[in-house]
């Protein structure tokens, strides 16, 4: 196992990625990419009209980061997803907090009006 932060990965400066750069990137087949995808929502590359993915850089970024918290802090994929999940309150504003906390509040609303 590589003793690294996914931070210290050089990205390449491109706007899109395939998946196969992607994968020479973070160290890891197509395949686990692609199923990535399925289970972390935020994995959501452009489609070519021949259906080839175009990854973001942000996208890259992510998959390092999700790469880092199961391979190296050997998190599950829920707790990952959760992990994740946590984060998206850090750079945003205050704005975007309350209303993703308002959100939370009326979801929770609606289950206990069942």
């Amino acid at each position: 196992m590589q003793n690294y932060s996914y931070s210290e990965i050089k990205i390449p400066d491109k706007l899109y990625f395939k998946i196969g750069e992607v994968s020479k990137i973070a160290g890891v087949p197509s395949s686990v990419i692609r199923f990535w995808e399925t289970e972390f929502p935020k994995i959501n590359p452009k489609r070519t009209s021949s259906g080839q993915r175009h990854y973001r850089k942000s996208e890259v970024e992510l998959i390092l980061r999700i790469k880092q918290l199961l391979y190296d802090k050997k998190f599950t994929i829920q707790g990952a997803r959760q992990y994740l999940g946590s984060e998206r309150f850090e750079n945003n504003s205050s704005a975007d907090i309350i209303g993703a906390f308002r959100q939370e509040l009326i979801n929770i609303r609606d289950i206990l009006s069942k």
